[in-house]
């Protein structure tokens, strides 16, 4: 590299002479006019004029000479500035004499992008195409900064003003259509007024249908950061390449873009969405029970088994239009995703999944069965339609009548308006896949079960999106830091009962007490019995929210018995763990040794340990009806 030489011209012009110093003339006699450049007097006046460099470069394919030059500087700083940054970017291997332009090198980056998903290289050029282009395209590669990346994003936010004007007009017209459509008809009956009414709803119609020309989507937040994003790796690429010196699309401040979390149904929002119409989120999931309304009602439709997988196990519904026979196992509840479908254009691919998502998955007896009488149907349409040479072996578990596989697109409207009839609150397919992850965690399984199920790259993206969406689960997180803190109403209790232990009881000074509680309706019953099997000598009340504060409750109970007789509790036994486990949450068993002695005395203490409870005496002594388990 030589040395940077600085220059000062103007573009000042005098008349054009020739050799004999005759003006040189136009065709229409008018004096042709030459800059004289370099040679201007006034170049040594203040602000006459702007700044130039050049240095000599390397020869390249557009400059044989390798010379590089750039001017247009107000200052002379100014230009020096230019110039060093200039040649450092020379320095680094950057092509500075080349002539290629922004939209050249995308063309050229898209088509060496060869091992990207389809899906993945349809977003690019749609980014490209729409945006990137029209606003960068004309750009040269040696003059690209981040004003033109900002300016790129300015121009985008002018354009959805335009556009929300638009569809805001667009609103005021479907107004005015439907008010116009109400009127002719109210005028039924009444011939001259019907005949004005209509003309002036097929104004109205006919307006409207002008005005919708040209309407376009406004591009959201996250559509920008896309688009940003699809630029960061296209520059990132050109970097490695040596084209371009600095990455300016990660210096570009986008407004905010979170990812949607799902929201699940809950009736105060279902109550809202049937007085409004509108939708809380753009991501809803059904309730339990909301999911077990909608199975009832499309039992009888064709592709029942379809939407049973889709709910209890939660595959993509590319991945489920392209499962074939071949990865099903009935037998062994099992069933495979290896391959998928995708839509491009409403054309589809097929296309193997990513490594992540190739995943097997355990499917229940009920599955099993269904998909077993589904295949009952497709054997019996293949006959049918065989007979008329019609059908299309496919080897997809879900065809069409003829054998055809479905379109994802028409497997998503015909969920869409099974779920309009259904009357439930509106959810999409893919959010079958969410309900599907909530329902599983909300059985508490495992979390990353649940994420290879899905077939997520990480158990942060499925802990991210579901472990907030069912009521359940945040209601039982709630309650369980709640219970970790005793608080004095905690302990209150309505003595139902009042105890008395017989004499007769004590072997010697002590007694064994049982203090026995079962939950029904939030409300927490409690017995003392000298036995599980024995009656009751006292029973109280309490409300309560876990097994543990109502054994808290049952020891300040005795406690408080004790004290007004003159016993001490000597052990404490909490014995819920031989409970089955499905009845934990809903019985508390602890036994209490009480002595009456001034002087503390277990070892003294001669007759046999009274027995065990059992659990059959416990489930057996008192009605099944009244939740209690003596």
């Amino acid at each position: 590299m030589s040395e940077i030489s600085y220059y000062k011209r103007c573009q000042c012009k005098v008349p054009a002479v020739d050799e004999a110093g005759e003006p040189i003339l136009k065709a229409d006699d008018s004096p042709k006019m030459k800059d004289i450049g370099l040679t201007c007097a006034k170049l040594k006046d203040k602000g006459h004029g702007t700044w130039y460099f050049y240095f000599e470069g390397d020869p390249g394919k557009f400059n044989a000479r390798g010379r590089v030059r750039r001017g247009g500087f107000a200052r002379k700083d100014d230009a020096k500035t230019a110039a060093k940054k200039l040649l450092g970017d020379a320095d680094k291997g950057t092509d500075v004499l080349s002539k290629a332009t922004v939209g050249q090198d995308l063309e050229a980056w898209i088509k060496r992008k060869k091992k990207l998903a389809r899906t993945t290289t349809h977003g690019y050029e749609e980014h490209i195409k729409l945006y990137l282009m029209p606003h960068l395209g004309h750009v040269k590669r040696r003059d690209l900064s981040i004003r033109h990346v900002e300016n790129m994003f300015n121009a985008i936010e002018k354009e959805n003003a335009e556009r929300l004007l638009h569809h805001a007009r667009v609103v005021e017209l479907q107004q005015a259509r439907d008010a116009a459509h109400q009127a002719w008809v109210r005028a039924a009956g009444k011939k001259e007024e019907r005949r004005t009414t209509r003309r002036a709803w097929l104004d109205a119609n006919a307006a409207l249908r002008e005005g919708r020309r040209g309407l376009r989507k406004v591009t959201s937040a996250t559509t920008m950061h896309r688009i940003n994003a699809t630029l960061s790796t296209f520059l990132t690429s050109g970097i490695k390449r040596e084209e371009y010196t600095k990455n300016y699309a990660k210096l570009i401040e986008l407004p905010p873009a979170s990812k949607p979390k799902p929201l699940v149904w809950t009736p105060e929002r279902v109550e809202q969405w049937k007085k409004t119409g509108k939708k809380p989120g753009p991501v809803m999931v059904w309730t339990p029970e909301q999911t077990g309304a909608f199975l009832d009602f499309v039992r009888a439709d064709r592709l029942y088994a379809m939407w049973h997988t889709f709910v209890f196990l939660g595959p993509r519904r590319g991945e489920l239009c392209a499962l074939p026979w071949t990865e099903v196992s009935i037998i062994d509840l099992m069933l495979r995703i290896s391959a998928q479908i995708v839509e491009v254009a409403y054309r589809l691919y097929g296309e193997a999944p990513k490594q992540d998502s190739v995943r097997s998955m355990s499917m229940t007896e009920e599955s099993g069965r269904v998909l077993c009488a589904w295949r009952t149907t497709q054997d019996k349409e293949r006959e049918e339609w065989s007979g008329a040479s019609a059908w299309v072996e496919s080897d997809r578990v879900f065809t069409q009548e003829n054998g055809e596989p479905y379109h994802p697109d028409w497997i998503s409207r015909r969920f869409k308006r099974l779920v309009e009839l259904s009357g439930l609150p509106p959810v999409r397919l893919h959010d079958l896949r969410h309900i599907s992850a909530s329902l599983s965690l909300l059985a508490k399984n495992d979390i990353k079960v649940v994420q290879e199920r899905l077939g997520h790259s990480s158990r942060q993206i499925t802990s991210d999106t579901y472990t907030s969406v069912m009521p359940e689960l945040m209601r039982t997180e709630a309650e369980s830091t709640l219970a970790v803190v005793p608080r004095a109403e905690d302990l209150a209790y309505e003595a139902l009962q009042p105890l008395e232990i017989p004499v007769r009881a004590f072997h010697g000074d002590l007694v064994v007490l049982y203090a026995h509680g079962t939950e029904q309706g939030g409300t927490w019953t409690i017995k003392a019995k000298l036995t599980p099997r024995g009656r009751a000598l006292g029973e109280i009340q309490t409300r309560g929210r876990t097994r543990d504060q109502a054994a808290d409750v049952a020891a300040k109970w005795i406690r408080d018995h004790c004290s007004s007789g003159e016993l001490r509790i000597v052990h404490t036994e909490t014995l819920n763990s031989r409970f089955p486990e499905d009845q934990h949450p809903r019985v508390a068993l602890v036994r209490f040794v009480i002595d009456r002695s001034s002087s503390q005395g277990l070892a003294n203490w001669g007759p046999p340990k009274p027995r065990s409870p059992r659990l059959d005496d416990a489930a057996s002594t008192e009605p099944a009806a009244s939740g209690e388990a003596a």
